[in-house]
């Protein structure tokens, strides 16, 4: 599959485009864009190593979950280094809205609760890899090529979460996905006070 065809599946799966104002925000704050990114990257991984604590005996999660917690953690050394290079300290940030909004619908009985982890982790990658896409053309050209190389790998963990949401289902997730493509549009579009790579927009 090629990056158009990857960009085109991910627009049609995402309820939203991200708004201009986000990405004029995003350019205004690029150390905290750079921070929030890295620490994206390491709750991505820390998020696919529970799943495979929780569920020892899905073999395809198992798989899937530790190629994509090596690929996030090699991402946070990525932008680990760059920051490094751009004498920017990591620092702890507040959370966004964004994760924390979706797992609020998330249902207490299994299989709804993997079901639901999975379809949210599905939107996550989605929406970093319409960001980066987005928002690459705007930045330097270290920070645009970096962007550009992730979007394979972000697409395929998004394919990957919603295949293991489906097998978990053992059938349709569309209604799902449909409420919690309501709930991300929401996040998305809402203003924030405070800038987040996965942020609404700009007050």
């Amino acid at each position: 599959m090629t990056q158009q065809q990857d960009l085109s599946d991910i627009h049609l799966f995402l309820p939203c485009e991200t708004p201009q104002r986000w990405i004029e925000a995003a350019l205004d704050n690029q150390s905290i864009l750079l921070i929030d990114h890295a620490h994206c990257e390491r709750k991505a991984a820390s998020t696919a190593i529970n799943l495979m604590y929780r569920y020892p005996d899905r073999l395809d999660l198992q798989a899937k979950m530790s190629r994509l917690a090596r690929e996030e953690l090699r991402h946070f050394e990525q932008v680990l280094a760059i920051l490094k290079k751009r004498d920017i300290p990591f620092r702890g940030l507040s959370a966004s809205r964004y994760a924390g909004g979706m797992r609020q619908h998330v249902r207490k009985t299994e299989p709804g609760q993997l079901v639901d982890v999975l379809i949210i982790g599905a939107f996550i990658e989605a929406r970093s890899c319409e960001r980066f896409a987005k928002l690459s053309p705007f930045l330097d050209e270290e920070l645009k090529k970096f962007y550009l190389s992730l979007l394979k790998s972000e697409a395929r963990h998004y394919q990957d979460y919603l295949k293991l949401a489906r097998d978990a289902a053992n059938g349709s997730i569309d209604e799902r996905v449909a409420e919690f493509a309501e709930v991300e549009k929401s996040l998305i579009l809402d203003e924030d006070t405070e800038f987040r790579f996965h942020s609404g927009v700009m007050l």
